[in-house]
């Protein structure tokens, strides 16, 4: 697998200012985890449990659903792991022979071990799915690098984060059709860019004390991905001011797959402004745009 040069520019490291060094880190460090050998890039099927027992490809056994959880069957000498420990034996099983996971939460999963692939099971959309995730699958193998534009400090901007009296269940779509998610916004952020006055709704990051805002720009389906991008941020704790830093927009999965159930951005995030900064299209996606 090839390495992602610093953004659009042949600059080397050492000629690059501490500002585009760092970016360059950063950058550099979030292309090493999306090439991790189970990470989304080597998902090979997205399959929706239904209360049918079926075969799901790149999984052993047959899976179905039943009262909120995942009830497998295994035959004999089939493999299943969790944490490395072998499921399919005997204290593992239900009265009806059946390895049971659940229930799951929503935007949660558990791993599982088949062979030298990670089975991802998950809660989306109020949907139970399974993903094989293999490390010789051909989209994680051809995997040449995210492109971006040249980082700049005129895009690091500082915001206010106004929080709500409550959080508001905002519900979103999402990138593959028939589900949508539901997330709390627990505030906003206002900036000034381009003269505009703009604002973002913001969810919970991932990482505790931090924020994320979802949203389309006026580059979104010219230069980079169509659907949406997401920024993380600080969370002030009472509201009060922060940074968006926009050189550091990446793209989510479906930017890459069309086996991830990424959420969209609220109706109100799209911003009348062109955010050059951050990931651009995906050479995978390039074609397709």
């Amino acid at each position: 697998m090839s390495t992602a040069a610093p953004a659009d520019t042949n600059q080397p490291a050492s000629s690059q200012t501490p500002f585009e060094s760092a970016w360059t880190q950063w950058h550099e460090a979030h292309e090493s985890l999306r090439r991790d050998p189970h990470g989304f890039l080597a998902v090979t099927d997205l399959h929706w449990i239904t209360t049918e027992a079926a075969a799901l490809a790149g999984a052993p056994g047959t899976w179905r659903l039943a009262d909120d959880a995942v009830h497998v069957t295994l035959g004999a000498g089939e493999s299943l792991l969790r944490d490395g420990v072998e499921l399919n034996t005997t204290e593992n099983l239900n009265a009806e022979g059946e390895l049971v996971f659940g229930p799951i939460e929503e935007r949660d999963g558990i791993n599982l071990g088949h062979r030298n692939s990670v089975l991802e099971l998950a809660k989306r959309g109020g949907e139970y799915i399974l993903r094989p995730r293999n490390p010789s699958n051909a989209l994680l193998r051809n995997y040449q690098g995210t492109p971006a534009f040249v980082p700049t400090k005129s895009l690091v901007v500082a915001a206010q984060y106004v929080p709500f009296r409550q959080p508001r269940e905002t519900t979103v779509s999402a990138a593959v059709e028939g589900i949508s998610h539901v997330y709390q916004a627990p505030g906003k952020v206002t900036f000034k860019l381009d003269g505009a006055e703009l604002a973002l709704t913001a969810f919970n990051g991932s990482a505790p004390g931090t924020f994320q805002v979802l949203f389309t720009d006026e580059t979104s389906g010219i230069s980079t991905y169509a659907a949406n991008r997401t920024l993380t941020f600080t969370a002030p704790e009472q509201g009060g001011t922060t940074t968006l830093d926009f050189n550091r927009s990446v793209n989510l999965p479906c930017a890459y797959t069309d086996l991830a159930t990424c959420p969209l951005p609220p109706a109100e995030n799209h911003l009348p402004v062109a955010i050059t900064a951050g990931e651009k299209i995906p050479f995978e996606r390039e074609a397709a745009q």
